[in-house]
Parts: C-alpha cells; sequence; structure tokens
C-alpha cells in the first residue's frame, strides 16, 4: 500500500498533468447537439448572483448548439448559438457586485445568435445545458466567476506554463464542503415533509464554521444557497479551489422506512459494495437527470489516462478519510455500516481529490428526520466531521501546509521541488549542507525531480 507522502506527490504530479493538458485553449466550443427541424427560438434571458458566481439563463424552445470564449483588452465573453431566433430585446443585466456590465446581440451569419458580454473585470465561463421539465423550457445556462476568487481552473499559455514554477501551497489545508441537491432537486422528502436540500446545508454550513476556527485549516462551500448545482460543476468547483478532501453531505431515503444510521461512501468502479449502496447511488446520480441535465459521456482522452494511473491512489486516501469520519461518527449515534461502502456516486468521481459521501441519517424514517431537524444533532455531527478530519491530516496533510509541519515533531517541513531547483539550492535556503540533506532523505545523489517531496530537517537534526 503507498504511504501518505507517495500519495500526495502522485496528486502533485497530477493536478499539474491535468492542468498542463488543457495549456494554450483560450476558446470552449460544447459538444454538438442534433437540433430539431427549423429554427430554436429565444424566449428570453434570466440573471443572477451567488457569492463569486454570475448566472445566465437562456430560455429556449429547443436544444442548441453553442460555442463560448473570451476576448480581452476589453474583456468580453462570446456566446454563439447557432440556428437561434430572437426577437426583442435582451435585458440589460448589469448586476451589482457582478463582473457583467452589460451585453449586446446580433444576429451572425443570418443563422446564428451571438451575445456578447461586456466585463468590468476579467471572468471565467462555463456553461451547461438543461433539458426542460413540467415547469420550465431547455435552457443554456453561462456561469461567470470571478477571476481571483478561487484558484482559477482556467487554462494557461504554454509559455506561462514554461516561465513560473507553481504557485505557493496554502498554508491551510482546504477541505470542499458539498450540501447535495438544492433548488428544484430537493432531494430526498421525510414522512413530515423535510427537505434534505435543507437539512444538509445546515450542517454544511455547521461544518464550515467548525472548519474556519480550526488552525490549519479552510473552508470551501460547494453549495451557499438553495439553487441547483450539476453534479459534474460540484467537482469542477471543488477542483478549481485546490481542495485538499471533498466532503459530500447527505440525508437519504431507503425503502424500508425503518432503515437508521450513518454510512460513508467511497467511489467504486467495480460495483457497489451492498444492494443499499447501490440503491443510494442510483437515486443520486439520477438527480442531474431528473432536471433535464445535458452531459457528455466522453471524457477528456487525457484525464481518462491519468484517472486510470492515479485513481487507485486518490481511492486509498479516500478510503483513509472515511475511516476516519466513520471513528468519529460512531459518537454520535448508530453506524449503519462500521466498514466504508462502496458505489458509483458521480460526485465522488474526481481523479485527484480524495472525495467521500456521508450519508448523516435516513430522512425516511420517521424518528431519525426528527433527529435531523434538531440543531443538536447537527452540530453533533459537525462535530465529529471535523474530527475525523483532523484525524486524516494527523498524518495525510498536504506538504508545505501547517498541519504538515506540525505533524513533523523535531521542528522540519517538506518542500516540493519546483522547475529549475537543484539540492545545493535548496540546501542554502534552509542553511543545510547538501550531506544533511541527502542523508535526511535517503538520497544517495544530487538528481532530484519536480514535484518530489524532501523532507527538511530542523534544527539540531
Amino acid at each position: 500500500m503507498a504511504s501518505g507522502r507517495q500519495i500526495n506527490q502522485r496528486r502533485v504530479f497530477l493536478r499539474r498533468a491535468l492542468f498542463a493538458s488543457s495549456a494554450g485553449v483560450t476558446g470552449l466550443v460544447w459538444p454538438s447537439l442534433l437540433l430539431a427541424a427549423g429554427r430554436v427560438q429565444l424566449h428570453g434571458l434570466r440573471t443572477s448572483v451567488d457569492g463569486e458566481i454570475t448566472r445566465l439563463v437562456f430560455d429556449l424552445d429547443g436544444p442548441v448548439e453553442h460555442a463560448l470564449f473570451t476576448l480581452s483588452n476589453p474583456d468580453r465573453v462570446v456566446i454563439d448559438m447557432r440556428g437561434v431566433r430572437f426577437t426583442g430585446e435582451l435585458p440589460q443585466a448589469e448586476l451589482s457586485g457582478s463582473p457583467l456590465r452589460g451585453l449586446r446581440h446580433a444576429v451572425r451569419n443570418d443563422n446564428d445568435f451571438r451575445v456578447v458580454l461586456d466585463l468590468a473585470r476579467p471572468a471565467n465561463p462555463r456553461s451547461f445545458l438543461l433539458r426542460p421539465t413540467d415547469d420550465a423550457r431547455h435552457r443554456l445556462v453561462i456561469d461567470l466567476q470571478q477571476e481571483g476568487a478561487v484558484a482559477s481552473a482556467a487554462p494557461a499559455s504554454p509559455a506561462s506554463q514554461t516561465r513560473s514554477s507553481e504557485p505557493a501551497r496554502n498554508p491551510d489545508v482546504i477541505v470542499a464542503i458539498d450540501a447535495g441537491h438544492g433548488g428544484r432537486d430537493p432531494g430526498a422528502i421525510g414522512p413530515a415533509g423535510t427537505f434534505e436540500k435543507d437539512i444538509v446545508l445546515s450542517i454544511a454550513r455547521r461544518l464550515e464554521r467548525l472548519v474556519a476556527a480550526e488552525p490549519g485549516m479552510q473552508p470551501l462551500m460547494i453549495r451557499t444557497g438553495d439553487y441547483f448545482l450539476p453534479l459534474r460543476e460540484r467537482i469542477e468547483r471543488a477542483r478549481a479551489g485546490h481542495a485538499d478532501v471533498f466532503v459530500s453531505i447527505h440525508a437519504d431515503a431507503a425503502p424500508n422506512a425503518s432503515a437508521s444510521g450513518s454510512s460513508v461512501f467511497i467511489l467504486s468502479e467495480r460495483g457497489a459494495s451492498s444492494e443499499a449502496a447501490r440503491f443510494l447511488a442510483r437515486r443520486e446520480n439520477e438527480a442531474d437527470s431528473r432536471l433535464g441535465l445535458v452531459t457528455s459521456d466522453k471524457d477528456d482522452v487525457l484525464t481518462s489516462v491519468l484517472l486510470d494511473l492515479s485513481q487507485t491512489g486518490t481511492l486509498e486516501s479516500s478510503n483513509t478519510l472515511a475511516d476516519s469520519l466513520i471513528g468519529e461518527l460512531h459518537r454520535v449515534g448508530k453506524v449503519r455500516s462500521p466498514r466504508v461502502e462502496r458505489a458509483g456516486f458521480a460526485v465522488l468521481r474526481s481523479p485527484d481529490v480524495p472525495s467521500v459521501l456521508v450519508e448523516a441519517a435516513f430522512i425516511s424514517n420517521p424518528q431519525e428526520e426528527r433527529k435531523l431537524r434538531t440543531t443538536r444533532f447537527q452540530e453533533s455531527l459537525a462535530e465529529a466531521l471535523l474530527g475525523g478530519l483532523r484525524q486524516y491530516f494527523a498524518n495525510h496533510a498536504p506538504p508545505n501546509t501547517l498541519l504538515a509541519e506540525r505533524r513533523n515533531g523535531n521542528g522540519g517541513t517538506q518542500h516540493v521541488i519546483r522547475r529549475g531547483e537543484t539540492l545545493s539550492g535548496i540546501a542554502s535556503q534552509y542553511q543545510l549542507s547538501v550531506n544533511q540533506l541527502r542523508r535526511h532523505n535517503g538520497l544517495r545523489g544530487d538528481v532530484i525531480r519536480v514535484g518530489q517531496v524532501l523532507e527538511i530537517p530542523g534544527r539540531g537534526s
């Protein structure tokens, strides 16, 4: 089994490789869809702001092919919709606190409809499509994430990749906290009408406050309000924020109303560990399709290859994190399974972030539904999750974080090799001899590689 240090090295390599794989891409074109006969009618535009995300929703009467790209000097986002017609004016969407300061639109090539978003400052755009539901048409959704709000997932140019070294590591470990469901997706509904989406958001906010108060930890909330997020978008937000772990919180239902207790799941590609795990995974994964989300079943080739190479290390870390959480959940109440469960949850498919899904209790059980509604249980659960995180990071904190330095009892630290560094230069940086550095790390020569982690001995070692 790989050590925590080896797994951390794999994740550093994977993040760098995934980031570099998209270098040089300046425009984004989404997969084609089969258009219905005739042109698609655009009916209107709705806009909203949630924290650092500005969302634009185009209401359409059919599916649409679209392209999305950015321009600079001045900063703009351009959306081209093929075969779309529109008569009238779109509302001017200048929103307080948003990078959007206006928009323009025009017919292009006698067939396409172009919308130009004028920005007050740079933003990273993403898009997804929603199929019709009972009370909504086809929708094209554009999210603008302000640059600098979290560590950007936008690709850099090849030149900047060569010139600059990897950015300095955040001294805090970053805990992505994902409250399941939201918006038009209420999740499971208890016998008394309790919505899962409301309960898990309350628990997530309590965990956020505890993590924020914990020295060496920093929370990253994936969902901060009552709105819908696709499963893939949850993963992308965690990766864009350079999360070190991803904890998804749920309170699901079971066919048997007497089912009770908490459980912790990690990803399985080889089938579920139990029938209950299979049922829960199927229910959660259907959340996107129930709301009409269009997704592609073709992953990026390089991402798929890297996933195959690295998933073992990430799953080992996920399993260790899940074990730590189960140990603490025993303090809160019944744990349905004393072992880590495995199932194919789509929200756990991040290739480089250890990810777990916590079922706090079964909202379909009347007794557990009442418990889930109480402040006392929600707070106890958040405290148990924090305890599990503490236990995990005690031995698996990433290099160059405060928790990693605290782990080294001799007062030493860790150093991740960056491009252009030499062993003698690192020794000089820490006021050591090259021989000291070699001996402490069991090195036989001066050959080091980018991404390698060196233990730096404390004074007097």
